[in-house]
């Protein structure tokens, strides 16, 4: 059994930071993905930056320069750093981790930037 548990979500004004926190737990498969989506009020849920296990990151390009992923590897955590928000990056920020050939959700966690 995968959990995955988030932290870190909230509200802040445009310009500011938040940092986001998941950590993973069970039987994870050594070669992952690790991942955050994020989807806002009517919208589709959407990738935003991935950790491959390889030790590859990438990002969407509508967080590049703004948003770093990183990741620790003894803990299978992963960590969001968002800064300079913008009231468009308001949404659910989702935890996805891919393990063989399963996907795992977190929760969700409420990120609100007010302009």
């Amino acid at each position: 059994q995968v959990q995955l548990v988030e932290s870190g979500g909230g509200l802040v004004q445009a310009g500011g930071s938040l940092r986001l926190s998941c950590e993973a737990s069970g039987s994870i498969f050594s070669i992952n993905v690790m991942s955050w989506y994020r989807q806002a009020p009517g919208k589709e849920r959407e990738l935003v930056a991935s950790s491959f296990s390889g030790g590859v990151t990438t990002y969407q390009d509508f967080v590049k320069g703004r948003f770093s992923l990183s990741r620790d590897y003894a803990k299978t955590t992963v960590y969001l750093q968002m800064n300079s928000l913008k009231p468009e990056d308001s949404a659910v920020y989702y935890c996805n981790l891919r393990s063989g050939k399963s996907d795992y959700w977190g929760q969700g966690t409420q990120v609100t930037v007010s302009s």
